[in-house]
């Protein structure tokens, strides 16, 4: 979606600079700042369609302006560009109301792709009663799953991660929300049953449409991402 307006946040000028031309060139609308203090005022003048959020940031981090935007309502799409080995990190952000993130040193082609599909996620984040997500069609009001055309029967927690990860497609889901979300707060640490739901949902899948269990993305140690192939 060319002309998009993109806000980056990041205080190293080298990569601020890169991912700007960089964006511009692709025909995005790109404005920038460099510290945490003034990221937030930035979000409500300049009103981005996507946000990409470094991590350490000047006055205040990554995480905390993600949860500050997040208790006020906004929804923008948010990816936290993040260093190597700094997972608990990105854990934290996802949680606080990161949609995804990019580690660096990372291509620009993979961060203008991640671009691409968070503006898509949020353009079809209208209520619909069906989604389609490459071969998986889920009827969210009749909870039926088909994949390939073929209908694959699922237990209700089944039903809802499945739903959870195909409604979120490309968002990468922290195992403490998926848990949380189809079985409580009390299972937030729980990483085993979410494993064991894993591997009979991708089991499920793939015998109604064979190679759809690899499009179940697991992100090690931080959760799990849908990403339906083209």
């Amino acid at each position: 979606m060319t002309g998009a307006r993109v806000l980056v946040v990041d205080d190293d000028p080298s990569i601020l600079r890169l991912v700007r031309r960089s964006l511009e060139a692709a025909g995005y609308r790109v404005e920038g700042v460099a510290d945490g203090e003034r990221a937030v005022a930035k979000v409500r003048e300049f009103r981005p369609e996507v946000l990409l959020l470094d991590l350490v940031l000047p006055n205040e981090d990554g995480v905390g302006i993600c949860r500050r935007l997040r208790q006020s309502g906004s929804e923008v799409p948010i990816i936290v560009l993040s260093a190597v080995g700094d997972e608990q990190r990105k854990i934290e952000a996802l949680d606080a109301g990161a949609d995804d993130y990019v580690t660096k040193p990372f291509s620009m082609e993979e961060l203008k792709a991640r671009v691409r599909v968070a503006l898509r996620r949020q353009a079809g984040q209208a209520a619909n009663t069906v989604v389609e997500a490459g071969p998986i069609r889920i009827d969210l009001v009749g909870h039926a799953v088909t994949a390939g055309g073929v209908a694959v029967h699922l237990t209700p927690r089944e039903f809802e991660l499945c739903r959870l990860l195909v409604t979120n497609q490309g968002k990468v889901l922290t195992q403490r929300q998926l848990l949380t979300a189809v079985w409580g707060a009390e299972y937030a640490e729980d990483t085993h049953i979410l494993r064991t739901f894993v591997h009979q949902l991708r089991r499920k899948l793939d015998a109604a449409s064979p190679g759809t269990a690899s499009m179940l993305a697991n992100d090690p140690g931080i959760g799990y991402r849908f990403e339906p192939k083209p």
